[in-house]
């Protein structure tokens, strides 16, 4: 909305800041911080007094048996900030805000509906594993069959750049990028599912995330920027930096109330729908393959988990680690929440610049 001040830039000559994607990235941040540091307090006491709490599964570790009645849904304030500023400081003539917006809502939808089903029917599971895969897919394909139709950048279409090679490197996958493309997408927003287990620690480690794709964003949005480092152009790019900008705002300020000892959970309202959205900003700007590596984080969570479950199986009965995720196995091992839960953000910061490295290493 804000863009549009500079229409009457002949005017009021100061409303020519507007133009600037890095003006408006910044306004993003801080507008999304405030939405949710202020909005915080009310929704935490309106969750409470509508006894949305959480409830902890009997098989987690013994020391979360004290975070149960917390109020969660709170990836309400996420998703509820998220909108509104990126409606605020996007141009919203660009298909890739709409895209985004779309993935945030159907995700945090099938998030919300989830963490109903676990509070109507005190069930710690929630709703049936295939329904939140089905909306996915579904989500996932449409992102992919728009992206096929109207692609980021037309000589790329099924292609990947491949990250930290001497000069421009790409690997055609044809056909085959319609699966990949999908399940990074499904992937992603499982995996940061997945790691929402402990106070602050998706919404810290998505931060970092999501710092390292809004760079991405801005240069690949800037022929001149995206030629002299060799990544793919992708014209309008740079305003999806803008929406990560205030995906960012808005984790630090739920940060605020989910910090240890959290006052809030996000649950699925918003686990879901944050790894989604990141995805699909990293096949927008057609930097999939830095994604592992940026969110490794997520990957090793998710890892764990799939370890646990194949050891599990093919040893009859022992586990490799004390318990899945990655995160349950350092609790169990002695680790105190608040210091594991640092070290975590640590390694989160170190990938993120691992990630930005890239755009020099070529």
């Amino acid at each position: 909305m804000f863009y549009y001040f500079t229409a009457f830039v002949s005017k009021i000559s100061a409303l020519n800041v507007f133009q600037y994607i890095t003006f408006r990235a910044g306004g993003a941040v801080i507008t999304g911080f405030l939405l949710t540091f202020f909005a915080g307090p009310f929704v935490i006491k309106k969750l409470s007094a509508f006894k949305i709490g959480q409830m902890q599964r009997a098989d987690g570790p013994k020391s979360h048996l004290g975070k149960g009645g917390t109020p969660t849904m709170g990836g309400i304030l996420i998703i509820a900030s998220l909108i509104l500023t990126v409606l605020m400081w996007a141009r919203l003539d660009n298909r890739f805000i709409w895209l985004l917006l779309f993935v945030a809502v159907m995700l945090s939808a099938v998030g919300i509906f989830d963490d109903y089903v676990k509070l109507a029917k005190k069930n710690s599971k929630g709703a049936p594993s295939w329904v939140k895969l089905a909306v996915q897919i579904i989500t996932a394909f449409a992102v992919i069959a728009y992206l096929a139709a109207y692609p980021p950048n037309m000589f790329y279409v099924s292609s990947l750049n491949i990250p930290y090679a001497s000069s421009k490197i790409i690997l055609n996958l044809g056909g085959f990028y319609l699966f990949f493309a999908m399940l990074t997408i499904v992937g992603s927003s499982n995996a940061t599912n997945l790691t929402d287990g402990l106070d602050g620690l998706v919404s810290g480690s998505v931060i970092f995330c999501a710092c390292a794709y809004a760079v991405f964003a801005y240069l690949a949005g800037n022929l001149i920027m995206a030629d002299y480092l060799k990544v793919i152009y992708v014209q309008g790019a740079g305003e999806i930096s803008v929406f990560l900008s205030a995906l960012i705002g808005a984790c630090m300020g739920f940060l605020w109330y989910n910090a240890y000892p959290a006052q809030v959970f996000m649950g699925d309202t918003s686990s879901l729908m944050l790894g989604g959205v990141i995805a699909v900003s990293a096949i927008c700007v057609k930097q999939e393959l830095i994604l592992p590596v940026a969110g490794g984080i997520f990957v090793l969570e998710t890892l764990s988990v799939i370890m646990q479950m194949g050891y599990f199986k093919a040893t009859k009965g022992r586990r490799l680690f004390k318990m899945a995720p990655l995160h349950h196995h350092f609790e169990l091992k002695g680790v105190q929440e608040p210091k594991l839960i640092v070290r975590f953000w640590i390694a989160g910061i170190v990938l993120m610049l691992a990630a930005l490295a890239s755009l020099k290493i070529r």
